[in-house]
């Protein structure tokens, strides 16, 4: 009697089990059927180097002309090196590279370059599908019309641009014409992976403060660069490895005159510094502009509302063998006056200089000085 009992509540349980793994057995098909049918997996990051555009054409666009014309403007000289270095790294896949390897769909920067003249073309398909008929109707009608910009197509973190044309020649002459908006695009579109590559370690709060306290600027200081210099006008900040050594100067000084902005103004104020500060072990060497070999580039603009210009050249050292770029700007604080000379400059021997000198202008680029930076002060408060 008891036996009968238990072996029925058991049945009981065993009943209860095999119904409980059926629901899940059939959830989970369920489950299964509308993921192929609907579920889409989250997109990845991005990855990838700065200055790096991942060039989609077909084989015979990429060898003919708009090919030649997109390594003419994108493949010219980064200002200012003393041996030259690509303004960026072109690297030419065509339509199916993409389709047969996923991993190279979640490069960061593409640019795709479509000849609509080619009926056939892997790439036009693409184009054709992301920018929609109208689009497409409006670039085969209006030639002012030959240039799309896009974000995330396959990952998030990524920069698509679309050049097109209704011929080679065509496609050519648009390569030309956009190139000065989609590389300042580029570049501004890196400055995010170079400020983390930077800033890895941290920034140097205690250098930071004394910028602030001595020269009325904000500037984000790397963690590895410290003091070698600490004067009442001048900061040198420097770091230093085994590959290379990168320096900061920072120097104010009062407004004159204009002339102070001219390329023989800014050449020595940076001079003045370069002889008092700079030498090394042998009697009578210090830094100077060498503008002989390489001309020294000025151009003025605004940085963080106040005038400013740039200046990018070389320099080298009298009585010893040492040289390297530079990259400066002077900036003029209208409100009180004053002018903030700010300066990065590396020596790297026998290496490749272009991503150290990406690094330093952005530390640079993103200085406030001034009343620039009392009213960013006061709007963060």
């Amino acid at each position: 009697m008891n036996y009968k009992k238990k072996s029925n509540k058991n049945l009981l349980y065993l009943y209860k089990y095999v119904s409980f793994v059926a629901g899940w057995l059939f959830l989970l098909t369920s489950c299964a059927s509308d993921s192929n049918s609907n579920y889409r997996p989250p997109m990845s990051g991005a990855i990838g180097k700065t200055s790096e555009i991942v060039v989609v054409a077909d084989d015979n666009v990429w060898e003919g002309m708009a090919g030649d014309s997109m390594r003419y403007y994108f493949e010219s000289a980064y200002l200012l090196l003393p041996q030259p270095e690509p303004m960026f790294d072109l690297r030419h896949l065509t339509p199916e590279q993409l389709k047969n390897d996923r991993m190279l769909r979640d490069l960061r920067t593409f640019v795709f370059l479509g000849n609509f003249q080619d009926e056939h073309s892997e790439t036009n398909k693409i184009i054709q599908k992301d920018l929609g008929p109208e689009k497409i109707e409006r670039a085969k009608t209006d030639t002012k019309f030959h240039t799309v910009v896009g974000h995330n197509k396959w990952a998030r973190g990524q920069l698509v641009t679309f050049i097109f044309g209704n011929s080679q020649q065509a496609l050519s002459e648009n390569i030309k014409s956009s190139f000065p908006k989609i590389a300042k695009r580029v570049h501004d579109f890196d400055q995010s992976q170079i400020g983390n590559y930077v800033y890895f370690k941290g920034r140097n709060i205690a250098i930071e403060k004394t910028i602030k306290e001595k020269m009325g600027a904000e500037m984000n200081i790397p963690q590895e660069y410290f003091v070698a210099i600490n004067e009442e006008n001048t900061i040198w900040l420097r770091k230093e490895s085994t590959k290379l050594s990168a320096n900061i100067f920072i120097h104010k000084l009062p407004y004159t005159s204009q002339s102070q902005f001219t390329q023989e103004g800014i050449r020595s104020i940076r001079d003045s510094l370069g002889k008092k500060y700079v030498t090394t072990e042998v009697t009578g060497a210090y830094m100077r502009t060498n503008d002989v070999d390489l001309p020294m580039f000025a151009i003025p603009m605004e940085l963080h509302g106040n005038y400013a210009v740039e200046v990018r050249g070389v320099w080298d050292l009298v009585n010893d063998f040492m040289g390297g770029p530079f990259i400066g700007y002077l900036i003029h604080d209208k409100a009180d006056n004053q002018l903030l000379y700010i300066e990065g400059f590396i020596h790297a021997p026998s290496t490749t200089k272009r991503k150290f000198m990406e690094r330093i202008e952005h530390i640079l680029r993103n200085t406030k000085f001034g009343n620039s930076s009392t009213t960013t002060t006061n709007s963060e408060k």
